[in-house]
């Protein structure tokens, strides 16, 4: 029995009379707070077990399971890009594609901002882009116009060359002579419609073929240079020579520039209209030396002098359309489809051709009724 002393309270005894059960020691939170993952670690250690790692704060593991997502999903995104651009592409192979406006071109595809609407999009597809020749946008009528000006030219090169050599006096020189005029003409306008006929395909298509569309004018000017003085100086052989010389110079001197990749922006569209024009009016040097040399008169009737100018003038004036784009400039959208000063440009080029061809050929004629001899008063 415990013994109580007065006035003291028992140790074994709580307030309410009962014993209370004997406090367990305790340790330093603190402490132990700070030797338990210690001890834990040492634990596992002595049992051989591999040591507990930290676990990883919340915000890093939010970032590794975004991370997880993200690197889940990007096959998937990839998947449907080329799915998108797959039904893109069939839509295109299948015609189904419709002309947008001017805003929503892609930059290399921009040329005139007067065409407004009646735009193709790009169209990764030669057989699409071949096949658009038959639907209404902005580069029917520059294709078709010199479309068939090259089936125009090339059937006329084929039945001058097919023409017996009784109306030659030179046959070989002579048919050499027209060649080179309707091989720059068929080059020219072939390539012309080429390239309005792909440069929509991709922008490393349109660099190409725009390349070949300049060069192309490059070389009907050049080939238009050699009959013309080929029968104007018949009878001067080293004036020719020199011109011809000079000519094929300056000419490959254009196509060579042609190659610059910036000649083809519209930021240029002057200089290439410069360029070509000065190319052209460098024919003005023997027109004088000839004109002077034989008189005006016979210079405009046996010369066929008046036709060569008519020529000038439709190249002129093409390239000066062309150049500040009218009438599109002062009527924006009211010419999208039709009578753009583009297409002016190719219907003179055609015609300034066949207006060429036309003086040529009355040359050639006076010259086979000369039977290829020199008059005596010095005509041609």
């Amino acid at each position: 029995m415990a013994v109580s002393v007065p006035g003291v309270p028992s140790a074994s005894a709580s307030p309410q009379g009962r014993e209370s059960p004997p406090r367990a020691l305790s340790r330093p939170r603190g402490a132990g707070a700070m030797r338990d993952p210690e001890l834990s670690q040492l634990g596992r250690a002595g049992r051989g077990l591999p040591a507990a790692e930290d676990p990883p704060c919340p915000a890093a593991r939010e970032e590794e399971e975004e991370e997880v997502v993200r690197v889940l999903t990007l096959p998937l995104q990839a998947h449907h890009a080329m799915e998108k651009m797959e039904e893109f592409v069939y839509k295109v192979w299948e015609g189904r594609w419709r002309v947008i406006p001017y805003d929503v071109l892609p930059d290399w595809l921009k040329d005139n901002d007067y065409l407004l609407h009646g735009h193709r999009p790009p169209m990764p597809s030669f057989r699409a882009c071949f096949r658009s020749i038959f639907r209404i946008h902005t580069e029917t009528g520059n294709i078709w116009t010199h479309l068939l000006g090259f089936v125009l030219f090339l059937c006329l090169g084929i039945l001058t060359m097919l023409r017996p050599n009784m109306y030659f006096m030179a046959p070989l020189q002579e048919k050499v002579v027209f060649g080179m005029f309707f091989l720059g003409a068929v080059l020219c306008l072939s390539f012309s419609w080429l390239f309005h006929t792909v440069y929509c395909h991709s922008e490393k298509v349109s660099r190409t073929f725009s390349k070949l569309d300049y060069s192309g004018i490059a070389l009907l000017i050049m080939g238009s240079f050699v009959p013309w003085l080929y029968y104007s100086f018949y009878c001067s052989p080293q004036p020719r020579l020199i011109y011809l010389s000079i000519v094929c110079v300056l000419g490959i001197s254009a196509i060579i520039v042609a190659q610059w990749d910036r000649f083809a922006t519209p930021k240029h569209r002057q200089t290439r209209a410069g360029v070509f024009l000065g190319l052209g009016l460098s024919g003005v040097v023997p027109t004088m030396h000839f004109t002077i040399a034989e008189g005006f008169v016979k210079a405009t009737t046996v010369g066929q002098m008046g036709w060569f100018f008519l020529m000038a003038v439709m190249y002129i004036t093409g390239a000066g359309l062309y150049a500040a784009r009218i009438p599109e400039r002062f009527f924006p959208g009211k010419f999208d489809i039709w009578f753009q000063s583009h297409q002016i440009f190719h219907v003179l080029v055609v015609a300034a051709a066949f207006v060429h061809f036309y003086g040529v050929s009355n040359l050639q004629e006076f010259r086979y009724g000369l039977e290829g001899g020199c008059t005596d008063d010095s005509l041609l």
